[in-house]
């Protein structure tokens, strides 16, 4: 049995009005953050789960998929994607995602937390694995047979627990994923824009944990303070670092948020105005139309109902 099935849900209520925040839990035995399978096991071992049927979720680690044979429908932040052999899949912490029926996909399926990169990696691959890097990778010909090669060898590895200490099966299987990364990061036709370009390597850190942190957490923590206290800084640090990089302040980056949340669950997900607004945080739906409106010029009904018409 693979990771979904036992996920804790650990965030969200029952019903329409909540999309799942599922942690990691890899089977029993596995060590660290890190789990390597198949699309077509992963399948297999969950004929009923979790698309019968489809239901949309955020996961707190990467998703990481290559399709070498079929295709692969896969939604990421509501939008349908089609992964074709050859090219990757990337699910990033946060993103809104959501499977489609089995089909004739094959390749390896590779889960893993963010801790499990070595500081130093994680600062080279940040351009990859910013949340707004793009879902589907087609990296050039040239780069594909030996990244495809090195995912088959860390999938080898990852089966084989129990014949080396492990110690050195964990450090063997870090190494071929952090080796599997950076070269997919730096493969030919993977355009990624330098997310810390022009910023001061602490304070563009500081910036980007604050983007992880508020993919995971915009629906419950609304405050600068809040950020500030969970990345352990002060409030002035975050405002710099959202300043900086953005030109504004954390409190707008979290309103915006939150807005492209609301757009998204009021046009395609066809969500009411009261179950957004509770799924969003806010303990009056009187105070989520003002909030709506003010930074849009329409009710959220009147948003919806437009988007529905298509004008």
């Amino acid at each position: 049995m693979m990771v979904h099935k036992r996920q804790s849900r650990t965030r969200g209520q029952a019903g329409p009005a909540a999309v799942r925040l599922y942690g990691f839990q890899p089977p029993v035995g596995t060590p660290y953050g890190l789990e390597v399978t198949t699309v077509e096991d992963f399948f297999a071992q969950h004929d009923d789960w979790p698309w019968n049927p489809p239901v949309p979720g955020r996961a707190t680690f990467h998703y990481l998929i290559l399709v070498t044979e079929g295709e692969l429908l896969h939604d990421v932040d509501h939008v349908t994607r089609t992964i074709a052999p050859g090219q990757w899949l990337w699910v990033r912490p946060g993103h809104a995602q959501c499977w489609h029926p089995p089909g004739a996909a094959r390749g390896p399926f590779i889960l893993f937390e963010p801790e499990v990169l070595m500081p130093e990696t994680a600062r080279l691959l940040a351009p990859l694995t910013a949340h707004e890097a793009p879902a589907v990778l087609s990296p050039h010909p040239d780069d594909a047979a030996w990244l495809q090669q090195t995912a088959l060898q860390l999938l080898d590895e990852h089966r084989a627990l129990g014949r080396r200490p492990l110690d050195v099966h964990h450090a063997l299987r870090r190494s071929l994923l952090e080796s599997l990364l950076l070269r997919l990061a730096n493969a030919s036709g993977i355009a990624l824009a330098d997310t810390t370009a022009g910023k001061g390597a602490g304070r563009g850190d500081t910036y980007g944990r604050f983007v992880d942190a508020l993919e995971l957490h915009f629906r419950e923590l609304h405050r600068a303070a809040d950020y500030a206290e969970l990345l352990g800084c002060s409030v002035r640090t975050l405002s710099r670092a959202a300043q900086d990089a953005t030109g504004n302040g954390v409190r707008e980056l979290i309103n915006e948020r939150r807005l492209l949340e609301a757009r998204r669950l009021l046009g395609g997900a066809r969500w009411d105005a009261r179950t957004v607004a509770v799924h969003l945080g806010f303990t009056d739906p009187a105070n989520f139309g003002r909030f709506f409106r003010d930074r849009t010029g329409l009710t959220p009904a009147a948003f919806a109902a437009r988007d529905t018409t298509g004008r």
